[in-house]
């Protein structure tokens, strides 16, 4: 610590303080250091002496995590707890100091009325650039004061005074107190305020396993990153970078989980989309104020940008803690501000270590239904009635018109013409043509002729070569009204995917869209194309055969092959290759999921049952 930081901390001679943000794994990490980096004789605590013992049990039996509950009063509903919390800067002090073998002592006043105290500070992970003493001192003037005679007042006199004591025993006492009382026990330690005049109370105490269910709600960390700490701790590792490090570790694991149940999830959860997801996760973090994002919003962003199935296994990986029991103790089931005691039933709980002000959300996920309820489902279609999902039309015929105009113009722009400025720009200047002849210092315009003819097939091709085994649904969609296109596809089988009563999910590997539209006969069982050895030559061969405009647009992955190109010339037909990669990898994974309805009258209930991202 600098001179600097030391004369900020310091109350005395004797007596030096590091105030820290409870629930943060940062501050944890520089509670260590001010352990280690300097000779302490004895480590003071802001939680009450009566805690003591089964709070100094409960660290030593870590990494499981216990919860120390403390009856408030008379009152069977209402209880203070010490949360321990490897994480938890206070609980991580305790855990040093015991292991280095630094005296501890519990400073704080046991009250029966304990009120929790939060406020807003800003993100600790700002200390890998700040040091301690600059961010609390950036802070200071946000505190709230306490008000004369309250409870909070009562307590930072106690400690104050328990300091002076200390000081009588200990050369070198470090004084390790929540960022928010810091100031105010600095100030009643110096100018010596009065004892508060308190009886002792004497409440049971009693200590708890934390059921795992509930961790996320126990713990100030996520309960997988929280694990990552303890396991780094372990095996002696780094973990100063655990904080961002620990996300993209999250990350990773949940999607090898979702690809483990899920193979067809791989192609929306890549390093693309991925990176684009960081990107996004960053931002809206920025935006909140916010250096590093919380569970919320993680799964929030997975929820938009990877779907529902995505966001639920992030949320199930994140709440995992490998060490903490499942069986054994007793537990305590634990929620926001409240808990399941094994006796008592529930209670009203208030956090002797509470952190930054937390703020509960609603965030609606649509989990998998179960595979019970998939086979009934399964059991009662009805295999002569099906239709689509009418907002999944809109959004797949409106992607078809955007590829038609970029056709359009690709045909266009092949047969511009190019000729030197003379007396008017025409269609516009010819950036390329007028680079090329800059050393003439002359101008190149460009005109497009008139359209001629149109275009009113579009063939998209999703996975080449496509694996018959894994695209064995094959048929043809007419139009319901005249806004739609005639539609040929070849797609996964819907019945392998069932969501909903009569609702079912299928993939497009690929299709095309015939506009105007009108009836043709089925091309999967149709003679003339049994010549096609591949499903992308079929559907290429039936899309030539019935298209009445000589260009027809190709959307895929990889350039025409060969064989798509003498089938084009054997029809009379000139591809226009549009790359697949040019439209974005979230909007092609959104359009080839599609769902497929057993009747029109499941259409009344199927959007409680059809996510929004897939």
């Amino acid at each position: 610590m600098s001179e600097a930081g030391d004369a900020v901390f310091r109350f005395s001679g004797r007596i030096r303080s590091f105030p820290v943000v409870n629930g943060s794994a940062d501050y944890g990490l520089a509670v260590r250091d001010a352990l280690l980096g300097d000779r302490v004789d004895c480590l003071a605590i802001p939680l009450p002496a009566a805690l003591q013992a089964e709070v100094e049990e409960a660290v030593d039996a870590l990494p499981e995590i216990r919860c120390v509950l403390q009856r408030q009063g008379d009152d069977d509903e209402a209880a203070a707890y010490v949360p321990i919390d490897p994480c938890q800067p206070i609980i991580n002090a305790i855990r040093i100091a015991r292991q280095e073998r630094i005296p501890v002592r519990f400073i704080d006043l046991e009250v029966a009325d304990y009120r929790e105290e939060c406020a807003l500070f800003p993100d600790p992970y700002a200390l890998r650039v700040l040091s301690p003493e600059k961010l609390a001192v950036a802070v200071l003037a946000a505190l709230p004061m306490p008000d004369p005679d309250d409870q909070r007042d009562r307590r930072v006199r106690h400690m104050a005074f328990e300091l002076h004591k200390l000081e009588l025993d200990f050369e070198r006492v470090l004084f390790v107190v929540s960022l928010l009382d810091w100031p105010f026990v600095r100030d009643a330690y110096r100018r010596r305020a009065p004892y508060p005049e308190t009886p002792t109370r004497f409440a049971p105490v009693e200590t708890f396993l934390v059921e795992k269910k509930t961790l996320a709600f126990f713990l100030a960390e996520i309960p997988w990153i929280t694990w990552l700490y303890e396991r780094q701790r372990r095996e002696l590792g780094e973990d100063r970078s655990l904080g961002v490090d620990g996300i993209k570790a999250l990350l990773l694991e949940t999607r090898d989980r979702l690809l483990a149940r899920k193979k067809s999830a791989r192609r929306r959860v890549n390093v693309k989309t991925l990176r684009l997801y960081l990107q996004y996760v960053r931002n809206l973090a920025l935006i909140r104020h916010r250096l590093r994002p919380d569970l919320f919003l993680l799964v929030e962003a997975a929820k938009q940008v990877f779907g529902d199935d995505f966001a639920i296994a992030l949320l199930e990986t994140a709440r995992e803690y490998p060490p903490q029991p499942e069986t054994g103790e007793l537990f305590l089931r634990f929620a926001p501000h409240r808990a399941e005691h094994p006796e008592r039933g529930p209670i009203e709980v208030e956090n002797l270590l509470p952190g930054d002000a937390l703020e509960w959300r609603p965030l609606d996920l649509r989990p998998e239904p179960e595979e019970r309820e998939k086979q009934n489902w399964s059991r009662v279609w009805n295999p002569y009635e099906q239709c689509s999902w009418p907002p999944e039309d809109t959004r797949i015929e409106s992607f078809n018109r955007h590829v038609r105009e970029q056709a359009k113009n690709l045909i266009a722009n092949d047969l511009a013409k190019v000729e030197k400025f003379s007396a008017s720009v025409k269609d516009g200047i010819d950036v390329r043509e007028t680079l090329r002849n800059w050393h003439s210092r002359e101008i190149w315009v460009r005109e497009l002729p008139p359209a001629r003819g149109s275009l009113d097939t579009v063939v998209f091709l999703f996975d080449v070569p496509a694996d018959p085994d894994d695209y064995p649904w094959r048929t043809t969609w007419f139009a319901e009204h005249e806004e739609e296109s005639t539609l040929v596809f070849f797609a996964s089988d819907f019945g392998d995917d069932m969501i909903g009563p009569g609702i079912a999910r299928a993939r497009y590997g690929g299709a095309f869209f015939l506009f105007p539209p009108r009836p043709i006969r089925d091309i999967w069982t149709d003679p003339r194309f049994a010549d096609c050895t591949t499903l992308e030559e079929r559907l290429l061969a039936g899309a030539f055969y019935h298209s009445d405009e000589r260009h027809v647009a190709i959307v895929s992955p990889v350039p025409p092959r060969a064989s798509w190109r003498r089938l084009a010339r054997r029809h009379g037909k000139v591809l226009v290759h549009l790359p697949l990669g040019r439209f974005s990898t979230s909007t092609i994974e959104r359009l080839r999921t599609f769902h497929v309805l057993n009747g029109r009258e499941v259409r009344s209930f199927a959007s409680r049952f059809i996510r929004g991202v897939e």
